[in-house]
């Protein structure tokens, strides 16, 4: 294991607290994008989102859109030969993992990836992060440059990152589902039963609520119990809070 200046460490952290602000993610992959070569030295740093079934893969770049069309279906084309892929889809614990790590660099340059590929592209050396790896599917951030590989330092660093990367990006994606959730179940309640919500999270009683609208209290009753069930929440309690908690993330 390669010792890491303290120095570097820091900003590794400081980075990754950084990164448990965000809550969706696509800002997170862009932010881990973007801010990857400042922390390991990168000529070209992707998201690469590898579906081994269909044999496509989606990229997100810094630089943006630094792979054309015709590189991005030449990578598909050989994307069940590239070790980095392939040695991901095996290993699903694997941290950072050079093509050096597969393989001598001059065996690597008589692939027909890199002939087709990486010699297109510029790039000499590639290392993948993963945050997401089966036979299925293999999602990493991959740093590439020419000229020299990766240290055993900076992919120490990079592994050291890795765990928590992971973990955030499943915490991140399990929000922007819950977001889209909560979104339709709101959109399925009625103007009227919004109204009534709303001043239930204003802390309102079914009769003060009544008097406002020119409402029984009977028909205020009926239109939480169908706003229990649309939301699926049990009582008047969680509707507010689900309500308000919705509320202050649009505000914010």
């Amino acid at each position: 294991m390669a010792e890491l200046p303290s120095q570097r460490l820091k900003h590794a952290l400081d980075f990754v607290l950084d990164l448990s602000a965000l809550q969706d993610a696509g800002s997170f992959a862009k932010y881990v994008v973007n801010g990857l070569p400042q922390l390991v030295a990168s000529e070209l740093t992707t998201l690469s989102i590898c579906d081994l079934n269909s044999g496509v893969r989606r990229v997100m770049s810094f630089p943006e859109n630094a792979i054309s069309l015709d590189d991005q279906q030449c990578f598909n084309r050989l994307m069940h030969e590239h070790p980095l892929v392939r040695y991901h889809s095996q290993h699903p614990d694997g941290g950072a993992w050079r093509i050096s790590d597969s393989m001598p660099m001059q065996k690597f340059k008589r692939k027909e990836i890199y002939g087709d590929y990486y010699r297109r592209i510029g790039i000499d050396h590639v290392v993948a992060v993963p945050i997401v790896s089966n036979p299925r599917l293999v999602m990493s951030f991959v740093l590439n440059r020419a000229g020299h590989d990766f240290s055993d330092r900076e992919c120490e660093l990079l592994n050291r990152m890795q765990p928590a990367l992971a973990n955030l990006y499943r915490v991140t994606s399990m929000t922007a589902r819950l977001n889209r959730e909560q979104e339709s179940q709101l959109s399925s309640l009625t103007p009227r039963e919004c109204e009534i919500l709303h001043w239930v999270g204003a802390g309102k009683s079914d009769a003060q609520i009544a008097a406002i609208l020119g409402l029984s209290a009977r028909t205020v009753q009926k239109h939480l119990e169908n706003s229990y069930v649309k939301l699926g929440v049990e009582n008047r309690t969680a509707a507010a809070m689900f309500v308000r908690g919705k509320s202050d993330r649009i505000d914010s």
